[in-house]
C-alpha cells in the first residue's frame, strides 16, 4: 500500500470488502500507456496523441457485441471503466495539482471507494462484428475494465448555460 500524503486520510474499511452489487465488465480498453506513463485525464491524452500519436480501442467481450450495433463512425460515447489498479482506501486526498487536501468526491482522480471513471470519447472506427469501437484516446492502462457505453446526447449531457 502506497504511503499517503500529508493531510491524505484513509477509510477505517476497504470498500472493496462490502458485498454490495456485481458489476459486469462487458470489455476492454486498449491503449498505449502502462503504470507511470498514463496521463491525468482524457484532455492530457488528447495533447500527447497529437504529439506522439497512438491507437485506442474498446475491444466488448463474447456476447455484447449486438448492443453497438446502431453507433457511428463520428459520434461520441460516454466511456465507464473500471480504474482497476487504483487506490480504494482515500477519502481525502491530497493531489499534486491543489494547494490543499480535497475530499475525494470533489476530484476526478481514480483513486476513491468505487474507481469508476468516466470519459465522453469519438468514435473513430467501429467494427459491429468484432465488437472492436476505435477511439480517439483514453487516460486509463491497456487492458482497463469497460463497466458500460452509453451515447452522449447534447441535449441531455451538455450543461446548461
Amino acid at each position: 500500500m502506497k504511503e499517503a500524503r500529508e493531510g491524505e486520510e484513509r477509510l477505517a474499511f476497504d470498500p472493496a470488502d462490502n458485498d454490495g452489487p456485481r458489476v459486469a465488465f462487458i470489455g476492454r480498453i486498449h491503449t498505449p500507456w502502462k503504470p507511470g506513463d498514463a496521463p491525468g485525464n482524457v484532455a492530457g491524452a488528447r495533447k500527447r496523441v497529437a504529439k506522439e500519436g497512438g491507437a485506442f480501442r474498446i475491444e466488448l467481450a463474447e456476447g455484447y457485441q449486438p448492443g453497438i450495433k446502431d453507433l457511428t463512425v463520428g459520434q461520441h460515447i460516454i466511456v465507464l471503466y473500471w480504474m482497476d489498479q487504483a487506490r480504494r482506501d482515500l477519502i481525502v486526498q491530497t493531489p499534486r495539482h491543489a494547494d490543499a487536501p480535497r475530499g475525494v468526491f470533489s476530484l476526478r482522480s481514480p483513486n476513491r471507494p468505487n474507481p469508476i471513471a468516466m470519459s465522453t470519447v469519438e468514435i473513430v472506427s467501429l467494427d459491429v462484428e468484432a465488437g472492436v469501437i476505435g477511439i480517439d484516446a483514453l487516460d486509463c492502462f491497456d487492458g482497463t475494465p469497460v463497466v458500460d457505453l452509453k451515447p452522449w446526447i447534447a441535449t441531455i449531457d451538455a450543461p446548461v448555460a
